[in-house]
């Protein structure tokens, strides 16, 4: 027994000796201030020799280029004042940017797009370029990362704050680099939505879906509708209290996303997920009768009377408000798992449900049960499960894949995890990026494929830190897939980029959870 225990103590130390090793490996490889630290990586870097120094006599330079670009530069400034305790006056100009100065600018080859940068990093200063100032915003986002972890402090700290010379050529892969959070099971504020807003911008993600009415809470206020939210939004899974947005509150996120280059996508799940509404309208049901307000965890039989004249005018009621409020162009009206609903309701309801989102100048997008109808050609199918994303792409429909066993953020990382749900398996950080969006479903091509989204269902998470546990950092190796060229990345390498993370997210305040098969400093 003594021996065979200590071949187990010497078993255990090798063990111990070698995850040290990996750590010791992953610190060599990536160091703070260096281009291979970079989340997502870029789609090129030329590393050169030297450092560019941040100094108390910075100065932020923008081309007199209208009011978005000066936003983005003040945004900027804004954002390194606090952690350097440097001034950083922002000043206007079209000639030369002065030594020791950040130069943001319009300009570069079309290959850019709309979202692509270049960054040029010398000794003596910076220069960003892009063709439009989505693509400002992200080579910021790629400065910041650059510089020290402690850059995202909320009070100054010491420097030195140096860059790495050299340049950066970076395009997104997709334009649909998203995230989705569920609020209707429990609800989250506006200072927690904030807060994903603001991690979701450091990643280069640019579309945020709510998704704002479920069996279990309506959170969006309707005017013409107020038993929406003075009835139908006062509980949530377990009982709880409940919340919703006030249509100023709501404007304030959009907006709030809107600076940092996200778009907000309100779904209203119909004609099923919809116990809240109508708990709130009987009329809404077939019997007249208004079921209880529901706080079980699961999915319940009840829907929308789709035969009803008083359906449509209380969806007319609640999609003009939601329009006026919304400036980007989707509308996502859910339509997933209606079984209450008989086939041949269910297609006229989606074809009829199309045309009222077109009516208020939006497009729809729903999940992948949408594609039993016909399909208008702007309507976008988000694939979660099953065949739907691939019969709607054979009839030229674009798709947004969310394939649940590798995007649905809400599932466990692995049997232990105290939070979430596994009916999809469980998802490792390493599951999580291991995909690819053009080879997930068979029938879905990359000339079909708008982009990704990662949702977060929220039938266990009821707080901030609880969001961000789940989300990240997987949510991380979503922004990567949806961003970053398939080729030149993998596994083994981006571990070691998103170890270098670690202190990033902890200065960022997020609450993540600390993957054994990443390598954390």
């Amino acid at each position: 027994m003594v021996r065979s225990g200590s071949r187990v103590a010497l078993a255990l130390v090798g063990i111990l000796l070698s995850l040290a090793g990996s750590a010791a490996t992953a610190r060599t490889a990536v160091s703070v201030g260096s281009f291979a630290q970079l989340v997502p990586k870029p789609q090129r870097v030329v590393a050169g020799k030297g450092t560019f120094v941040l100094q108390p006599t910075a100065q932020i330079v923008v081309s007199p280029s209208g009011r978005a670009v000066a936003q983005v530069a003040a945004d900027l400034a804004g954002a390194l004042r606090r952690p350097l305790g440097y001034p950083l006056p922002l000043l206007r100009s079209s000639t030369s940017p002065p030594a020791g100065s950040v130069a943001l600018k319009l300009g570069g080859p079309a290959g850019l797009g709309k979202e692509g940068y270049e960054l040029r990093i010398s000794p003596s200063h910076v220069t960003v370029l892009a063709r439009a100032p989505a693509g400002l915003f992200y080579a910021t986002q790629t400065l910041r990362q650059l510089l020290p972890a402690q850059i995202e402090s909320r009070t100054v700290r010491p420097g030195p704050w140096a860059l790495p010379v050299g340049s950066v050529r970076d395009v997104p892969r997709f334009g649909w680099r998203g995230a989705m959070l569920d609020v209707a099971r429990h609800f989250l504020g506006v200072a927690d939505v904030e807060h994903l807003i603001d991690a979701m911008a450091r990643y280069k993600l640019n579309r945020l879906h709510l998704h704002l009415s479920d069996d279990q809470g309506w959170r969006i206020q309707i005017t013409r509708r107020p038993r929406l939210t003075t009835h139908g939004a006062n509980t949530a899974v377990g009982g709880g209290p409940g919340g919703y947005y006030t249509q100023r509150e709501y404007k304030e996120l959009v907006a709030y996303a809107s600076r940092r280059y996200i778009t907000v996508i309100p779904e209203i799940d119909m004609p099923g997920h919809s116990t809240a509404a109508l708990s709130s309208y009987p009329s809404l049901t077939c019997n007249g009768k208004a079921p209880p307000v529901y706080t079980g965890i699961g999915v319940t039989a009840n829907a929308l009377c789709v035969r009803k004249a008083s359906t449509y005018s209380f969806l007319e009621d609640v999609l003009r408000e939601i329009s006026a409020l919304t400036p980007g162009p989707y509308i996502h009206i859910g339509g997933d798992e209606a079984a209450a609903t008989t086939p041949a309701d269910y297609v006229r309801f989606i074809k009829r449900a199309q045309s009222l989102v077109a009516r208020y100048g939006k497009h729809v997008i729903g999940w992948d049960e949408i594609a039993r109808a016909a399909l208008a050609p702007t309507t976008v199918v988000q694939h979660w499960y099953g065949n739907g994303a691939a019969s709607a792409a054979r009839h030229g429909a674009k798709v947004v894949m969310s394939p649940a066993e590798h995007a649905y953020l809400d599932q466990k990382y692995n049997a232990s995890t105290r939070l979430g749900l596994n009916w999809a398996g469980y998802i490792s950080v390493e599951d999580a990026y291991r995909w690819d969006p053009v080879t997930a479903v068979a029938g879905v091509r990359a000339r079909n494929v708008l982009g990704v989204e990662a949702p977060l269902w929220t039938e266990t998470i009821t707080t901030r830190a609880e969001m961000d546990y789940m989300f990240f950092p997987r949510l991380i190796g979503i922004a990567e897939i949806a961003w970053s060229p398939r080729t030149g990345r993998s596994w083994s390498e981006y571990r070691l980029r998103l170890a270098a993370q670690g202190d990033r997210l902890d200065a960022l305040g997020i609450d993540f959870y600390r993957a054994p098969e990443v390598p954390w400093r």
